[in-house]
């Protein structure tokens, strides 16, 4: 009988469930939905018993309609959303909802903390911090929530409360501790001078202690959650860790030089150093987050897909019906047309940061500017300044990465916005650097199938696995004449924000004070 795996991939939205042959075949798919409540503004949360009933539901419906013999499982592996905070009793028993990733009511507690001058603030570039952060929550739980804080038995992350959940083991992953908790395995592990200096003194030993690379078997299925799920008891349960990271190894970026670039909503860029540094205008580098012996370099844009999608949605009602008409995506439509636009966008230029900058400047107050309109300009010229607009934003960070001796030689890209093969093109003559795409598209429940083949001992390790199991299917090189060109309107990029900062800190502060 041949072995499957199951990648589980638990997003924001929904838990999808996926079973892969051992060469990275996708074999079938199925997702639940689970829920986001806002009690407040800024606040977002979700009820961890939905996440399993939906998980349950996604898997019983993967084996079923995919015909898959449950005994055909050789193991599991999963990955969750990052910075999602689960706190539980002693009997593991959660205390409250989850404050999930996006909640950014720990803003105050994360500006004090980035005042606090600790050296574990490297992660950080010793710059803002974001109010996503496991400290800052813990923070504001522990200001706002005493009771249930005191009550606070243990505390963990998404992946922790699953781990748990599926096997009985109380494990860490060694990515979620390094990337968003400020643990260092070269210094120690937990930095309990950090923790004291915040205010989180008593904290630290509420955390799983026993931390594993992803990968390793954090325990093995228990039979009562076998039954439950569908699947043959005792089957090896891999560790894991944060969706985006784990992601990585469903596009191979395991060495040194290749960007895994994660493009939805948001972009996100992780890559690879065989050294540690930290600078200003980046995240990390964090130690064996991905890969023991690795350092993983993270940069990010907070908004990008979601600026496309609201431009569809607001001002391109006519090609809307011309897609109809057509039977293509509207984005079809406006792709044709863009590709008619020079080069440039006959000066026009966008910033990104219609929802604040994430890196290079973790400005929450930061927002979008649309710079150089005439009345020569169409909405054909407006998408594709856009799209161009965005890929300066990854140059901003890929320069930033080079300033500080990182060189990426190769983009490796998954998500939504490959579809566009324009907008694939324009970043990598953007970036003049090649963009590789791959043959499974759903890169986050590959790499954590890719934990499961190793977990399951199908591969000795995770960059045999993921070079086995990952398949090519295009590359885009980048134009030299067209890279040339690009330089002038990504240079005016990013002159156009430190010029402009003051005015909009302005602006937003007057309508936050006027709301």
């Amino acid at each position: 009988m041949t072995p499957y795996i199951l990648g589980v991939d638990f997003g924001t939205e929904s838990v999808r469930v996926g079973v892969f042959a051992p060469d990275g075949t996708p074999v079938a798919f199925a997702a639940e939905p689970y829920r986001t409540y806002h009690p407040r503004p800024g606040w977002a949360e979700q009820n961890p018993d939905e996440w399993w009933e939906s998980f349950v539901k996604a898997t019983r419906r993967v084996l079923s309609e995919g015909a898959i013999p449950p005994e055909s499982i050789a193991a599991l592996g999963a990955d969750c959303t990052s910075c999602t905070v689960v706190v539980m009793d002693e009997g593991f028993r959660p205390l409250r909802p989850a404050i999930i990733w996006m909640d950014v009511r720990a803003a105050e507690q994360a500006n004090r903390i980035a005042a606090c001058g600790h050296p574990m603030l490297k992660y950080n570039g010793f710059g803002n911090v974001s109010a996503e952060w496991m400290p800052c929550k813990m923070l504001w739980l522990k200001e706002n929530e005493p009771e249930t804080y005191q009550r606070a038995v243990h505390v963990g992350e998404f992946i922790d409360w699953l781990t748990y959940c599926l096997t009985g083991e109380w494990t860490a992953s060694i990515n979620n501790v390094s990337i968003r908790w400020y643990y260092d395995r070269n210094e120690g592990g937990w930095s309990q001078s950090f923790y004291e200096t915040i205010g989180l003194g008593d904290l630290v030993p509420r955390f799983p202690q026993r931390v594993l690379d992803m990968g390793q078997i954090a325990g093995r299925l228990r039979a009562d959650v076998a039954a439950a799920l569908g699947l043959p008891a005792g089957i090896p349960v891999a560790q894991g860790g944060a969706d985006a990271f784990v992601a990585m190894f469903g596009l191979n970026v395991v060495s040194p030089g290749k960007m895994a670039f994660i493009l939805g909503s948001s972009h996100l860029m992780l890559g690879q150093s065989d050294r540690p540094f930290h600078a200003k205008g980046l995240f990390g580098t964090y130690t064996d987050a991905v890969l023991p012996g690795q350092y993983t370099v993270e940069g990010g844009q907070v908004s990008t897909g979601s600026i496309v999608r609201w431009f569809r949605d607001q001002f391109c009602g006519a090609e809307a019906e011309i897609a109809r008409q057509r039977g293509v995506s509207t984005y079809d439509v406006l792709n044709e047309r863009a590709a008619q636009v020079p080069l440039g966008s006959e000066g026009l230029i966008v910033l990104d940061y219609f929802q604040g900058n994430r890196t290079p400047y973790v400005d929450s107050l930061a927002r979008g500017v649309v710079l150089g309109l005439s009345l020569r300009h169409t909405n054909a010229h407006v998408f594709r300044a856009i799209l161009e607009g965005i890929a300066y934003g990854s140059e901003h960070i890929f320069r930033t990465f080079r300033a500080n001796g990182y060189t990426v030689s190769e983009i490796v890209a998954a998500g939504g916005p490959t579809k566009s093969r324009l907008w694939m093109q324009i970043h990598a003559d953007v970036s003049g650097v090649p963009i590789t795409l791959t043959r499974v598209a759903d890169a986050t429940c590959l790499g954590s199938a890719v934990l499961a083949a190793v977990a399951g001992g199908l591969y000795p390790d995770i960059p045999s696995a993921a070079g086995a199991m990952v398949h090519v299917r295009d590359r885009i090189e980048p134009d030299p004449e067209r890279h040339e060109a690009y330089r002038f309107y990504a240079d005016r990029y990013v002159e156009t924000y430190p010029r402009l900062r003051e005015v909009i800190h302005a602006v937003v502060q007057h309508e936050t004070r006027s709301s």
